[in-house]
């Protein structure tokens, strides 16, 4: 019989490589040990919350038109829902009235940046000055603070999470998109929707897309008949004591 002898420094290579692969097939709370080494370090927005509460949050963008946001509100009001409006800051300029009347009417409203770039191109303090130019116009309209944010396109980095930090806004993204503002019809967008949210999911949608409002007539009635109750995002996320894993699902410790 034949002796196999390992070099020790083949032994720690082999070894090594093994720890590694196994990473690849282990799971942690659902995630990939090796997704979860790989965005150490990486600062991530909100996509959705764990719960097993029937609850979840659909939310509008508003950065061109207003045609159809008091339809928008109205249709929510009609199955007892409030949704969370992201509020971008030349459209608030474009339609102070719009903005008031969202927020006497219990809608929740978010920022969406005060000219929509892509926040990742900016310096920290330009940042710094979208964001507060963002909320000085909803504070000067309404009396109140924003304590959410929406990244224009869905782009961040670091730099942006922790401006948002420090400003005390939670940076939210979402887990459901409508592609609404694709031309999609009501049933599509409708069928996009319902197909793919569940417990804390964030839906995107856009207040002015072409048929929005058939496609949420159908999703508000699908979420009546499946008993899911819709809140405002700022009453579906947590705001201490959790945990966001790399799926930007965030979690309560």
């Amino acid at each position: 019989m034949k002796v196999l002898f390992i070099k020790k420094t083949t032994l720690v290579i082999i070894v090594g490589v093994l720890v590694f692969l196994s990473a690849f097939a282990l799971n942690a709370n659902g995630v990939s040990l090796a997704s979860a080494y790989f965005t150490v370090g990486r600062l991530l927005p909100i996509y959705s919350v764990s719960t097993e509460e029937n609850k979840l949050s659909i939310s509008f963008d508003a950065a061109w038109g207003a045609d159809k946001t008091r339809d928008i509100m109205a249709l929510c009001d009609s199955y007892g829902v409030k949704a969370t409006f992201f509020l971008v800051g030349f459209w608030i300029e474009k339609y102070p009235e719009m903005v008031v009347e969202i927020y006497n009417n219990g809608f929740e409203i978010g920022l969406h940046s005060n000219t929509h770039p892509d926040m990742t191109k900016l310096t920290r303090d330009e940042m710094t000055n979208e964001l507060t130019t963002n909320i000085q116009l909803i504070e000067d309209l309404t009396g109140f603070r924003p304590k959410l944010f929406r990244p224009p396109y869905g782009y961040y980095n670091n730099t942006l999470i922790e401006v948002c930090n420090s400003l005390g806004l939670s940076c939210i993204e979402w887990s459901v998109d409508s592609l609404d503002w694709k031309g999609l019809s009501g049933s599509e967008i409708a069928g996009r929707v319902t197909s793919k949210a569940d417990n804390g999911s964030i839906i995107l949608c856009h207040n002015n897309s072409d048929h929005i409002i058939d496609g949420l007539k159908m999703i508000l009635e699908y979420f009546k008949n499946t008993n899911k109750k819709l809140v405002p995002i700022g009453e579906l996320i947590y705001y201490d004591n959790y945990t966001i894993n790399s799926q930007g699902t965030q979690i309560k410790n």
